[in-house]
């Protein structure tokens, strides 16, 4: 049964696919704040696309290897519930983020082979969830919504002591599978309901939410 699935959109900018999200039952919603990404917003975009997200569904900062300057310009600003890290953060500096914040903190990592599963230890007592990811090719610049998957056979009956969420390389055509394998109680995808880099698709996230619900 995939009914109690939570999706997260990410890397939205804008209100109609905030809307989107909402309506076709996506528990959280993402705001990348990364410049390099085609995905990035300022603080006011964001807390304009705050104000379209119903009462209920959890609004996420994303940051890569950000200063607190730049976390508190955000956190200030915007009516964040989590934030979400995913640069080369160690597990000092998540727990030292949670503290300073007050937020709840997401860790991504990276996996591309059974080597990699040991960094997702290595944080589940620094973190309050983690995002189980693809690891990024050496050749780009953005640590995620590249598209990529990993072997999911990975960490297929894989538990850890907090929540995690399943990303990299999901879409509404393999999200169904990836849950069956992984057992992934979330998931989180981003490229995988756009139409080009950073342009959102309120079809395709219909689509996807509908798939990882099983409805």
């Amino acid at each position: 049964m995939l009914q109690k699935t939570n999706v997260k959109i990410c890397g939205l900018s804008r209100r109609r696919h905030v809307v989107a999200a909402a309506d076709a039952g996506a528990a959280y919603v993402g705001f990348v704040f990364f410049p390099k990404s085609p995905r990035s917003i300022c603080a006011d975009r964001a807390r304009f696309l705050s104000d379209s997200a119903p009462r209920g569904i959890k609004k996420v900062a994303l940051f890569v290897n950000a200063a607190d300057t730049e976390i508190g310009h955000v956190v200030d600003a915007v009516p964040i519930d989590m934030i979400q890290l995913h640069g080369a953060e160690t597990p000092e500096r998540v727990s030292e983020i949670e503290s300073r914040f007050g937020l709840p903190v997401m860790k991504a990592i990276g996996i591309k082979s059974e080597r990699d599963l040991g960094r997702l230890d290595e944080y589940s007592d620094a973190a309050s969830q983690l995002l189980v990811d693809a690891k990024p090719s050496e050749s780009t610049d953005l640590p995620g919504g590249n598209g990529l998957s990993f072997d999911w056979r990975l960490i297929a009956g894989r538990t850890w002591r907090l929540p995690w969420m399943l990303a990299g390389g999901l879409d509404e055509t393999n999200v169904a599978a990836a849950i069956r394998l992984t057992g992934a109680g979330q998931v989180d995808v981003s490229s995988g309901v756009e139409s080009s880099p950073g342009q959102k698709d309120s079809e395709r996230i219909r689509s996807f939410v509908a798939a990882a619900r099983g409805t």
